[in-house]
């Protein structure tokens, strides 16, 4: 209807310029007024094709009729007690769902907090309570978070880390297996890493001092890094006969983002403890920290919870969205709209020598920008192309180490025309 921004997201800046610290950004300054099914409207009247899903998290929808539904009844009850005050039965059932629907078969227990930076720091100070031992490992390119741990463990300096030290001790990184970047080729990626990282665990802190070893299954922030075959079985093995804690940050690739439940089910693996957040509640704040019952029990009274964690508000709306998933078998659909990008986007790079790379699973998509002939990283190119597609009315977001990644969320729930459409939209936008 306008250009994008048009004049009143335009008027909004200004005033936010007033009211808000530019350290807080926006990937397109355009202010909504609507949004739901794929679509995104704003205060002129425009509507964009969402592929950013509010960075993995309204997965069902922005305005999911359940999931609507569920939180105004919840209103009409009570907004807040604290949990930890006087209880409510819809945190339980957050928490027996997540109990049942994590991988593996063993005993759990799961609690709740707010998001998903809260809840990795709440794994690492279960993992340290229950071992005994301090040292936390993470790896090359991942992303855990902005408080003071998360940020640490955190690989990406800017915007994340820089100027905000010191940092929290007893952090390690190892390297990731990156197929794309990896020296000697995607074919001997994953072994390779994985050697590589358990020798430096063992040789540099020792596996008898490390308490966790922290990794998203799919990277998120890095650039949507899926490792290599066989890497993450490998670095769970080694936890596991070296009494560590496995953590899965499933903060942006659980809830059926990848066409799998979770991720770490793509290769069978059974996390120690999984994060969870982002998805779990439609759009509204709420985070799950499940784990093994041995692990997670050996925690005096008193020493997990906050104020908000598992308000009764986010429990209806978790439970609502967990419905959707499996009553609306939203995997299966995952998977459809992999099916529908991947071969689309895997053409653009044969006629594209700028696209170095096409990779994800299910509905957790990127492609890596590179100069014409290399793998150096173009994130002048990448910015570029995400504005003519913001300018185009497509939302997409950039992502990577480098900055040289688009990545693509859209919502499960997209029709499939507006995905072809958004395509459509990137096509062009590759073209100049």
């Amino acid at each position: 209807m306008t250009e994008i921004p048009g004049p009143r997201s335009r008027e909004l800046q200004g005033r936010r310029a007033a009211a808000v610290p530019p350290g807080v950004g926006s990937v397109l300054p355009v202010y909504v007024t609507d949004a739901g099914g794929g679509v995104v409207v704003d205060v002129d009247g425009n509507s964009l094709i969402d592929f950013g899903s509010g960075i993995a998290v309204t997965s069902v929808g922005n305005a999911n009729p359940r999931v609507a539904e569920r939180v105004k009844a919840q209103a009409d009850r009570f907004t807040h007690t604290c949990f930890m005050v006087a209880p409510y039965e819809s945190y339980v059932r957050v928490c027996e769902n997540l109990n049942r629907i994590t991988p593996g078969d063993h005993e759990k227990r799961s609690f709740l907090v707010n998001s998903g930076a809260e809840a990795v720091e709440n794994a690492v100070k279960i993992a340290r309570y229950a071992t005994g031992r301090q040292a936390v490992v993470v790896f090359d390119h991942g992303y855990h978070g902005r408080t003071l741990l998360t940020m640490t463990l955190t690989a990406k300096s800017m915007p994340y880390k820089h100027g905000f030290g010191p940092y929290a001790p007893e952090v390690y990184r190892m390297p990731l297996a990156y197929p794309f970047r990896w020296p000697s080729g995607p074919e001997n990626c994953g072994p390779e890493a994985a050697a590589q990282a358990i020798d430096q665990i063992s040789k540099q802190i020792g596996a008898q001092s490390v308490a966790a070893v922290v990794v998203e299954p799919i990277q998120g922030e890095g650039g949507f890094i899926e490792p290599a075959p066989g890497f993450l079985p490998a670095i769970a093995e080694f936890c596991r006969d070296n009494g560590i804690v496995f953590v899965a940050d499933e903060v942006q690739t659980g809830f059926a983002r990848t066409g799998d439940l979770f991720a770490s089910e793509h290769e069978g693996i059974v996390p120690d403890i999984v994060v969870t957040a982002k998805g779990i509640a439609g759009g509204l704040p709420l985070a799950g920290v499940t784990g093994r019952a041995e692990i997670m029990d050996k925690v005096h009274g008193g020493g997990l919870g906050g104020t908000y964690g598992g308000n009764p508000l986010a429990c209806e709306a978790a439970l609502a969205v967990l419905e959707e998933i499996e009553e609306g078998k939203l995997t299966e659909r995952a998977h459809r709209i992999g099916e529908v990008m991947l071969p689309r986007l895997r053409a653009l790079a044969e006629r594209h020598p700028a696209i170095g790379d096409v990779r994800g699973r299910g509905a957790m998509i990127a492609i890596e920008l590179v100069r014409e002939g290399t793998k150096e990283p173009d994130p002048a190119l990448t910015a570029e192309i995400a504005r003519r597609c913001h300018a185009q009315g497509l939302l997409v977001l950039t992502a990577g180490t480098y900055g040289n990644v688009l990545r693509f969320l859209p919502p499960l729930v997209i029709p499939e025309h507006l995905l072809v459409e958004g395509l459509d939209v990137l096509e062009a936008a590759l073209a100049g």
